[in-house]
């Protein structure tokens, strides 16, 4: 759950940075495609369209979360949600080789999904696993390690780190990793005692 809150405030900060980069790349994309340069409008629009979208991908992950949580359970939603994760890493990453800046649109849609989802689950599950006496400081998680996301997504949008035009297509993937950690060690991790009694009955799993 951690790493899915890392992962939301990362895929926040990281699109800042190769700005101008993105906007050069869909100039040129347009121009190989169409035999000319598209407007200013149409670049900013482009761009606008790449960093709202993500917000769109968060209301329909936030709108998934309750049914899936309580369908698959705490522990397997935040699985799930690492799907949309590597999904939009992948289609971002290979973005600049494939020649699309569409790509990059959809990456970023289903990179919000993830947000949505992972942020709303993590608070249930990790409220719900943590002892009485550690709840509101597990609960205060979310807020944390996304804020540690953001910060290091500016950290890696540096000129000095990854924030130069041969580089930001790996910058832009870079979310995959919090997804790749979370999606190897979550399965180790026991279900949440409140829905293996209330949704599943199974008293004896929940003790």
């Amino acid at each position: 759950g951690i790493t899915g809150t890392f992962h939301y405030g990362l895929q926040v900060s990281i699109i800042n940075s190769p700005a101008e980069y993105i906007q050069s790349f869909i100039r040129e994309t347009w121009l190989k495609r169409y035999g000319s340069s598209p407007s200013e409008e149409m670049i900013t629009l482009m761009w606008s369209f790449i960093v709202s979208i993500y917000s769109i991908g968060g209301l329909l992950g936030s709108s998934s979360a309750g049914y899936l949580s309580v369908r698959f359970g705490r522990k397997k939603a935040m699985l799930l949600a690492n799907i949309p994760a590597l999904l939009g890493a992948a289609l971002m990453g290979l973005s600049r080789l494939c020649g699309s800046f569409e790509m990059i649109i959809a990456g970023r849609l289903f990179s919000g999904v993830c947000g949505g989802l992972a942020q709303n689950v993590h608070i249930m599950y990790a409220g719900e696993c943590a002892p009485r006496k550690l709840r509101g400081l597990i609960a205060i998680t979310a807020s944390t390690f996304t804020a540690i996301g953001k910060f290091v997504g500016f950290a890696l949008g540096l000129r000095e780190v990854l924030g130069v035009e041969a580089l930001w297509p790996i910058l832009l993937a870079a979310n995959a990793v919090p997804a790749l950690v979370q999606f190897l060690i979550l399965p180790f991790f026991p279900d949440s005692p409140r829905y293996l009694l209330i949704d599943q009955k199974d008293k004896e799993a929940c003790i």
